[in-house]
């Protein structure tokens, strides 16, 4: 058995029975106890699952958004790099939708000379846009406690009322078959909406995003451009350039 097919085994047999003994896994996937414990250790620190005395249980993490605190203390670096390079993209007189996230809040200082107009559901992304001159539509919607995003159908008919040359999208996973993935179904709602309203596409995500499986759908890679860093590893940044057209940000 594969790695690949080995962890999804796995986890097959966690969603099945909601805490397995490292034994349960061995009989279910015929591997030897020190590699089930090497792949309980990769998909813990992948957010699948939590390892316990002797075993493992599924993660709640694959249904729950982390902070704005949380996101804002990690990749920082990467972030702002891919965010200008994401902001290169934007033409004069461009109508843009900047998606809520802590990458895509970074493009806002770089659009102050561009004469654009940005229709955003961020919260924390309103005063830097006022900051900076940019004329500014806020969606309607529901206010995500944590991420400070605003969600659901509300959002989503908001965005209707316009048509967007292009959008720069937060998310929380992709993968090449599983596409990009987000865990609140509310959050999901408005990225398609966004998509399906836009001439250009674009997803700012780091490296760390890549082969992450969140609960909620969001697209196939190939409905949209992919921004990342330059940690990506090469085998996962092949196949998504089978599918769509990939930017590796390096300095």
């Amino acid at each position: 058995m594969l790695h690949i097919e080995r962890k999804d085994a796995i986890l097959n047999v966690l969603e099945s029975q909601e805490v397995a003994s490292v034994q349960d896994l061995v009989n279910a996937t015929g591997a030897s106890e020190s590699t089930i414990r090497r792949d309980l250790k990769d998909l813990e620190s992948e957010h699948f699952v939590k390892r316990l005395h002797g075993g493992a249980s599924l993660s709640k993490r694959k249904l729950e958004e982390p902070s704005v605190a949380e996101k804002e203390s990690i990749y920082q670096t990467e972030k702002r790099e891919i965010a200008e390079w994401a902001a290169s993209l934007v033409k004069n007189k461009d109508c843009l939708f900047i998606d809520a996230g802590t990458t895509t809040v970074e493009m806002i200082p770089l659009l102050r000379d561009k004469d654009v107009i940005v229709v955003t559901n961020g919260i924390p992304h309103v005063p830097l846009l006022l900051e900076h001159g940019i004329p500014t539509y806020v969606t309607g919607g529901k206010a995500k406690t944590g991420t400070s995003a605003l969600t659901g159908e509300k959002a989503a008919a908001s965005l209707r009322e316009f048509r967007f040359d292009a959008c720069f999208l937060g998310i929380n996973g992709m993968d090449v078959e599983s596409g990009f993935t987000t865990p609140d179904p509310e959050e999901a709602h408005v990225k398609k909406t966004a998509l399906a309203l836009s001439s250009r596409a674009y997803v700012l995500a780091d490296h760390s995003k890549m082969a992450e499986i969140a609960f909620s759908s969001v697209a196939p890679v190939e409905k949209a451009g992919i921004i990342t860093s330059h940690q990506i590893e090469a085998d996962q940044l092949e196949k998504l350039r089978e599918r769509t057209e990939v930017k590796v940000v390096k300095k």
